[in-house]
């Protein structure tokens, strides 16, 4: 999987403390921020809840080589907008399948041959004159696509929080944390807090991770 940051709010922290800023000046001419003035009202809103002023920074991604799998995951994110490489006009081929890491080299074995398969019956049905649109309803879910997708600073922060999270699927995980990095370099004071629940405040999980200490230094330092 390959994560590129493409396009995004230019000056993104001053954008949003900017817009912090107007909810309590009634005097335009005083909004200018220097970088300090930046910092401390995006802390103090942030840090209240006042986070509307977050939706004015967008930021938007190409996902290239992500399964099905987890874009099914992603797009449930309804508050971003997505574009899809469509299975019903580009042609499947091999190469096209993410296997999952850390399972065995037999299960690897196992699922390459499942994939060899329902590509030869993919490529037998096109050749009978099927569709695209029809024949992919034999491949697995293990099939990857591109992906743009476009969220602001707000729901960043809410996607984050749940895809970052050592629980959430591998692949999903891997995504959230390099759209992280990539934000983090953007937009520092915004983002300089985000990641897992566990990061800024308390894991909801009944059961939290032993090791909450080392997460919160990795996504820290990210």
């Amino acid at each position: 999987m390959k994560v590129s940051l493409i396009e995004y709010t230019p000056n993104p922290d001053y954008t949003a403390a900017f817009a912090a800023r107007v909810c309590y000046s009634s005097n335009t001419e005083k909004l200018k921020l220097d970088n300090e003035g930046v910092k401390n009202i995006l802390r103090r809103v942030i840090k209240s809840g006042h986070h509307s002023v977050l939706e004015h920074v967008n930021f938007t991604f190409l996902i290239e080589g992500i399964s099905r799998v987890a874009t099914h995951q992603l797009v449930r994110h309804r508050i971003a907008s997505y574009s899809q490489q469509s299975h019903r006009y580009t042609k499947i081929k091999m190469e096209s399948f993410v296997i999952p890491k850390g399972i065995s080299e037999e299960a690897k074995r196992l699922m390459k041959k499942h994939f060899n398969a329902s590509i030869e019956l993919y490529n037998k049905l096109l050749d009978l004159g099927v569709k695209k649109e029809d024949a992919r309803f034999v491949i697995p879910q293990a099939v990857s696509s591109n992906i743009v997708v476009t969220m602001n600073a707000r729901e960043l922060l809410h996607f984050f929080s749940l895809r970052c999270c050592v629980r959430a699927q591998w692949e999903i995980r891997h995504c959230a944390i390099e759209m992280l990095r990539l934000t983090k370099s953007k937009a520092p004071v915004i983002f300089e807090n985000a990641g897992p629940s566990c990061v800024g405040g308390r894991c909801p999980e009944e059961n939290p991770c032993d090791n909450i200490r080392e997460i919160r230094e990795y996504f820290k330092n990210l």
